[in-house]
C-alpha cells in the first residue's frame, strides 16, 4: 500500500488559533487534496514544529513511499526549533532516499538546508493569486508541468521567497513578484519537486485564510475594510460551490487554472504519478 508523510509546517498555537476559525491546517488541505486525486494513498502527519514530535509510532523512514512538506507561516531563516527541526526532518527523509515535494514554505526550507537563501520579498506579500507564473525551458520540458500552459496563474500566498537557489538547483518558474516559483533541488538521495504557490489549495481554504489574516489584510491595504475583506470571501466561496459561474469568475479574474481542480493540482498528480507511484 503506498502510504506519504505530511510535514505540518505550523507550530501548535497556529493551529489552534486556525481551528477556532475553521480555517484547516496546512496538512489538512493537503490530505483533502491527496486524497480527492489517490483515495487509495494512506496519509500520516508530523507535526515537524511541536518539540517531543517523530515519525509515527510503529513506523520508519522505509515504510513510506513519499515526503510533502505543507506551508506554514514561520521563516525560514529564523534560528528556532520549529524550523530547525523541520529542516533536519526534511533531509532525515533525503537521506532515506524518499520522493519529495514541497509547496511555499517546503519550497523555502529545501533551499535552506541545501544552501540557498530565504528572505522577506521587498515587494510585500503575494497573496490569492500568482499571477502570469511562466515556465524556464527547464521547466516546460518537466513533467511537473505536462498539464500547465507556458504561462499560467495558480493559489497562493508568502510573505518570504527564495532569493538565491542553491548551486545545484535547477529553475523551473518564475514570475513578477517573486523570480523562484518552481525548482528541482537535490538533497541527499533524492532530487526534490518544490513550488512557492499553493497547487494543494482550493478557494474555500484561500477564503478561510483570508479570515485568519484579515487584520494584516486590510492593514497592508488589499481592503479597505474588514466589511469588503468578508464581502470578497463570500464571492470566493460563491465561486467555489460554482465554479462555472462565468460571471463571477470574470468579476473575480479566475479561469480553469484555478477553478478546475486537475489542473490547478496537476503538479501533486505529476509527483505522485511520476515519483511515487513509479518508486521502486
Amino acid at each position: 500500500m503506498t502510504r506519504l508523510l505530511l510535514l505540518e509546517g505550523n507550530t501548535a498555537d497556529r493551529r489552534a488559533r486556525a481551528r477556532a476559525l475553521q480555517v484547516r491546517s496546512s496538512s489538512e488541505i493537503y490530505a483533502v487534496a491527496i486524497a480527492a486525486e489517490f483515495p487509495e494513498i494512506e496519509l500520516d502527519v508530523l507535526n515537524g514544529a511541536d518539540p517531543g514530535e517523530s515519525i509515527p509510532q510503529g513506523r520508519t523512514w522505509s515504510d513510506y513511499d513519499g515526503f510533502v512538506i505543507t506551508g506554514s507561516s514561520l521563516h525560514a531563516y529564523e534560528e528556532l526549533f520549529a524550523v530547525t527541526n523541520q529542516i533536519e526532518l526534511t533531509k532525515q527523509a533525503a537521506d532515506a532516499g524518499l520522493p519529495i515535494f514541497g509547496s511555499c514554505w517546503g519550497l523555502q526550507i529545501l533551499s535552506v538546508a541545501t544552501g540557498g537563501k530565504v528572505a522577506l520579498n521587498p515587494k510585500g506579500r503575494e497573496v490569492g493569486i500568482a499571477r502570469k507564473i511562466y515556465l524556464t525551458d527547464q521547466g516546460a520540458d518537466h513533467p511537473m508541468f505536462r498539464a500547465k500552459a507556458p504561462v499560467f496563474d495558480s493559489v497562493c500566498i508568502h510573505y518570504d521567497e527564495v532569493t538565491r537557489l542553491p548551486d545545484n538547483a535547477t529553475l523551473l518558474a518564475s514570475n513578477s513578484h517573486s523570480a523562484v516559483q518552481a525548482a528541482l533541488i537535490p538533497i541527499g538521495k533524492t532530487t526534490a519537486w518544490a513550488v512557492q504557490y499553493h497547487p494543494e489549495f482550493d478557494l474555500h481554504q484561500l477564503a478561510q485564510l483570508y479570515t485568519l489574516y484579515a487584520d494584516d489584510m486590510v492593514r497592508q491595504g488589499f481592503f479597505a475594510s474588514n466589511n469588503d475583506l468578508t464581502t470578497y470571501s463570500e464571492q470566493l466561496t460563491r465561486l467555489a460551490d460554482n465554479p462555472t459561474d462565468a460571471g463571477l469568475a470574470w468579476q473575480l479574474g479566475m479561469d480553469e487554472d484555478v477553478l478546475d481542480d486537475k489542473r490547478r493540482r496537476s503538479e501533486i498528480i505529476a509527483w505522485i504519478e511520476t515519483c511515487v507511484l513509479k518508486r521502486g
